[in-house]
């Protein structure tokens, strides 16, 4: 940020400086508030700066003792070849100061930021971290801390705030700030051959912004626009945006970057078996060659995980800004290795269905007790891992590319080292020998044959599933796992008055709903495995909720359905395709979450209580949107046998839903005639709005 107002007097400057005050404060609808009504929890902001990945780019601010895996690591660390690299690639921790904090938010306007803060900062430089807005609080409270805040609420005066606009066009802050209806000035034009010892670059020129360059920046400048413009290769694109974003002061890339050692201590995980892997974020060497491109994809863009047990959170950087790294890492990163390429169903020969049997029997003989044992450190289909809690295998297909695959279970060691990750075939030799004659080539390829089977594969042996039933009491409880009734992100939420419903996160639906019990899950403990209701459910639609559809006639975006013979996902990128993006919960009143989740440029928090009488309970849902602008977005509110009852309440089986007065249309589904599905038609207006639901379930 320039000092633009460099040439003018010192009161000058102070007037201009509070005519663009008034004028930019008029920019924002939101009033600045200095008083929080909720208690904030200040030991828990501390500990989620230094954890969740804060201290990687702005600094710890506490001091912390080494952890055990850190502790144990330094002992073992005693090669000094092996430190003289690790000083060599680590990037020096240079912090972004937080001094300035508590001067320029209150503990509230900085939670608002750090839990969106791409809406302020589309850059990306300040990352998404994925906080609940109880975690962004929290932070807040922590950074500002106890500091008195004396700040004053401006009250913007009209007169000011037409000499603010005035100054913000002539001082060209369209530049780099955009505000609608204000246009920037046209560019200088070329550089090349200009005086640059004049100008931007000058010290002393009281006519140019003023940036308060040192003279090996200047001089790198002045390199930088003198070189012939040459396009960047894909290794320098990806250099650049490594480091600007700072993925390199967690990540390691080839010979450059990682964990330096005075943040270390802060990379904590909550399986200290797993050792480095289980606190350091992967490397990202051969990334591109590792990972399915629609997975890259969603951890880059939809904030997807599988190493639930790492404190530090992948941040997100927001899709404009990173949309090039998918398409680089591809090119870069080629991996030589022994092809593993399953035969679709359609176009499967008999011969190959009878070794796919059998390499799918000796894959699952592989990963359970009588093999490898794999499954003492993986969990395995929402099943706990009975030694170390380790990524779920399942995700692996999904996940991973076949070579990268085939390559990593030959020698773990040589893409992550000090990891504790075995070897069952060192130098390429199976120590297994008695399952498919100790072929290591085929032994491999009939685990990944085994892991493509998803969700549908049965259990090794080995494994204990046991059932638990879930209760709730006063308050109510929220369970995350797999569920028939909510999918592959599924979350149940029990209400104290013994009602309970099923949500979809993965295409934000309220996907079911079922009286008395909660849920049964398949094994003991929270975590993600299979749930299902305790009792008989009313079962909904699970496709997206919310779509920008052309028009009325349009056809609805449909989940994609995959099966034992067709099991590739015809379109992977659903529902982000559709403008979908979920964004977690927050806990409220007695414990009743409310998700968080958007579609297209709306943003939707959606709560759900019961109300009514015992023996007659309602599901009163409550849909709050926040929008940029006004549009229009379509809900699809029911599906099957509709029977239009009134005005403004449906029947669909043994649900009726009761609706406010909007525009509707019901019509039949396209491939079940005889069904239909109702859609409310939403005008969504600029700013906040809401829109309540009742779900009344009518019991036999």
């Amino acid at each position: 940020m320039p000092d633009v107002l460099v040439s003018q007097p010192e009161a000058e400057r102070d007037r201009i400086a509070e005519a663009l005050t008034h004028f930019l404060v008029t920019q924002s609808k939101a009033v600045f508030q200095t008083e929080v009504r909720q208690q904030i929890d200040l030991q828990l902001g501390k500990a989620l700066y230094h954890s969740v990945g804060c201290v990687a780019c702005h600094g710890p601010k506490e001091a912390i003792t080494d952890s055990p895996q850190v502790k144990k690591r330094n002992d073992e660390d005693d090669d000094d070849e092996d430190k003289k690299l690790n000083e060599k690639r680590t990037v020096k921790p240079t912090a972004v100061p937080l001094g300035h904090v508590a001067a320029k938010y209150s503990e509230k306007s900085l939670s608002e930021f750090l839990f969106q803060p791409l809406r302020v900062r589309t850059s990306g430089r300040m990352p998404d971290m994925k906080l609940t807005p109880a975690e962004s609080l929290a932070i807040a409270g922590y950074l500002v801390g106890e500091q008195s805040q004396n700040a004053k609420v401006v009250v913007p005066q009209p007169s000011l705030v037409a000499l603010g606009k005035k100054y913000f066009q002539e001082l060209n802050c369209t530049a780099c700030h955009s505000l609608p209806g204000i246009a920037a000035a046209p560019p200088i034009g070329s550089l090349r051959n200009a005086d640059l010892s004049r100008g931007c670059l000058s010290k002393t020129s009281v006519r140019s912004p003023r940036f308060h360059l040192d003279d090996s920046q200047v001089q790198a400048l002045i390199a930088s626009l003198r070189e012939e413009p040459v396009a960047e290769s894909d290794k320098s694109v990806a250099a650049k945006t490594l480091t600007a974003f700072r993925c390199i002061a967690c990540h390691i890339r080839d010979d450059f970057g990682g964990v330096h050692d005075a943040h270390n201590p802060f990379f904590a995980g909550s399986e200290q078996k797993l050792g480095d892997d289980g606190r350091i974020p992967p490397p990202l060497t051969q990334v591109g060659a590792k990972l399915q491109p629609a997975w890259m994809k969603k951890v880059l863009f939809d904030g997807e995980s599988v190493r639930h047990y790492m404190a530090t959170r992948m941040p997100q950087y927001g899709t404009a800004n990173l949309q090039q790294l998918p398409a680089v890492f591809s090119r870069l990163d080629v991996l030589k290795s022994i092809e593993m390429k399953i035969p679709s169903p359609e176009s499967r020969s008999e011969s190959e269905r009878e070794r796919e049997k059998m390499l799918r029997a000796a894959g699952r003989e592989l990963l359970g007790d009588k093999g490898l044992n794999c499954i003492a450190c993986h969990n395995f289909n929402g099943k706990v891992a009975s030694v170390n809690q380790g990524i779920e295998l399942l995700t692996s297909y999904q996940r991973l590319q076949p070579g990268w695959f085939n390559s990593y279970l030959r020698n773990p060691g040589a893409f992550r080292p000090r990891t504790v990750m075995p070897t069952a075939w060192p130098n390429g030799v199976a120590t297994h020998k008695t399952i498919l004659d100790g072929n290591t080539d085929r032994q491999i390829e009939a685990i990944w044959y085994y892991l493509s089977l998803g969700t549908s594969a049965a259990d090794p042996s080995g494994i204990r599933g046991v059932s638990t039933k879930l209760t709730v009491d006063d308050q109510a409880r929220t369970y995350r796992g797999r569920s028939r009734v909510a999918g592959f992100r599924g979350i149940a939420v029990g209400l104290p008055e013994k009602l309970s419903y099923a949500f979809n996160a993965e295409t934000g639906t309220l996907s079911a709903i079922w009286q008395g019990d909660f849920i049964g899950v398949n094994w003991s403990g929270q975590g993600s495995g299979d749930f299902n209701p305790s009792s008989e459910p009313i079962a909904l639609a699970q496709d997206v909720s919310f779509v920008q559809l052309a028009d009325e006639n349009a056809p609805w975006p449909l989940l994609p359905v995959m099966t034992k013979e067709a099991r590739t996902n015809p379109n992977p990128f659903y529902p982000k395709n559709v403008g979908y993006q979920f964004r977690g919960y927050f806990l409220g009143r007695s414990s009743i979450p409310t998700f968080m989740y958007r579609s297209g440029t709306i943003e939707i928090e959606d709560r759900s209580v019961a109300t009514g009488h015992e023996g007659q309970r309602r599901l009163t849902r409550v849909l709050q949107f926040e929008s940029p602008m006004p549009q229009t977005v379509w809900f699809r509110a029911l599906t099957g046998d509709i029977i239009h009852e009134s005005e403004s309440t449906f029947r669909s089986g043994q649900l009726r839903l009761t609706i406010p007065k909007v525009e509707t249309k019901l019509r039949p589904l396209p491939d079940e005639p005889k069904r239909s599905e109702l859609l409310l038609r939403l005008q969504i207006p600029q700013g906040k709005s809401s829109l309540e639901l009742i779900y009344e379930p009518i019991w036999k």
